[in-house]
């Protein structure tokens, strides 16, 4: 019998209970602070399997992880995903995981709606910068805003809890904050703006896009009354409820305000390398000890060793000329 270590906890004493899984670096959407528009996409010989990414999930679910979230790229553009999902759908009601989540562009959510419910998805994030048809195919360069909110009526339709996440880019959506707010909270949606990161090298300055989160806050406070609210979902987020709308909000906020100090994540990419931070550069490889054998004992043993190397935080700066912090895109791990 194979050796069970249920907790993950790493040297700050942070229980590790939640994993992204990055099932595929490849997007059919080309967001401006995500990726360069002709991005080199990794080989395929190079990815791990459905069947070695569903073995990896049940070691870590073994482990202790209670959340699981699949990210990309795109996570529903990978072939063959929705087996996988089904499968680690299995693991809900009472084996060992307490959660099945996703984050999406939004785009294949009309084929794919009713198959994530049945599998066990309660809830998805959407990610959605705008509402304004031109603005939304600038941001993307290859999305169509019809198609994403085509999406979105059959994911409520589905019963599926939805979650729009935007990313507030100054100049680009930051006047249109209050008007996203408004209408994802009359949908019955879940609003959280996030800061611009520095992941990857991008064909703009981010310094360009950077929009302090704090001064959102301020500006909506102007017009709405915000109260902070204890409300988790597992990841950074933290929540406020709007007084006039009734509705969530949710602040990300790596740059003015990071949420290192409650860490419970670590993102495993679709190679099988293993970052324990976002704005780190250190990870482990799990690809080689999965395939050394068949058994779980190595890839376990791999597991632990990088946890103890989780560190206390990032190191996120965002400067006029300053190179990414780190040079992998957020394609690459997730978000």
């Amino acid at each position: 019998m194979e050796n069970k270590q249920p907790n993950m906890i790493d040297p700050f004493g942070r229980m590790v209970e939640y994993l992204r899984v990055s099932v595929t670096d490849r997007c059919d959407f080309r967001c401006v602070y995500c990726m360069a528009e002709d991005m080199t996409f990794l080989p395929k010989k190079e990815l791990l399997t459905l069947e070695e990414l569903e073995r990896l999930c049940t070691v870590f679910v073994e482990k202790g992880v209670r959340k699981l979230r699949l990210t990309g790229g795109e996570p529903l553009v990978r072939r063959g995903i929705m087996e996988l999902i089904r499968n680690l759908g299995k693991m809900l009601d009472g084996g060992g995981l307490d959660e099945l989540t996703l984050t999406t562009n939004g785009s294949q959510l009309a084929k794919y709606s009713k198959e994530l419910v049945d599998a066990g998805v309660k809830r998805v994030n959407v990610s959605l910068d705008t509402l304004n048809e031109a603005k939304f195919a600038e941001i993307t360069r290859w999305g169509r805003l019809p198609q994403v909110m085509t999406g979105l009526e059959a994911a409520k339709k589905a019963g599926l809890q939805i979650k729009i996440n935007a990313v507030a880019l100054k100049d680009v959506n930051e006047h249109e904050i209050e008007h996203m707010m408004q209408w994802a909270h009359g949908e019955g949606f879940d609003f959280t703006l996030i800061e611009t990161m520095p992941l990857g090298e991008i064909d703009e300055d981010r310094t360009d896009q950077y929009l302090p989160l704090s001064r959102v806050r301020e500006r909506l406070e102007e017009h709405y009354s915000l109260s902070d609210i204890p409300y988790k979902t597992g990841g950074p987020a933290r929540y406020v409820k709007v007084k006039e709308t009734g509705g969530r909000l949710g602040f990300i906020t790596p740059m003015t305000h990071n949420f290192c100090e409650s860490c419970n994540r670590v993102r495993l990419t679709c190679t099988g390398t293993l970052y324990m931070c976002l704005g780190q550069d250190d990870a482990a490889d799990l690809r080689t000890p999965l395939r050394q054998s068949n058994g779980n004992v190595l890839v376990s043993q791999a597991i632990d060793e990088a946890i103890s190397r989780k560190p206390k935080g990032h190191d996120f700066v965002i400067g006029r000329n300053s190179a990414p912090s780190v040079t992998r895109h957020m394609s690459t791990t997730g978000g």
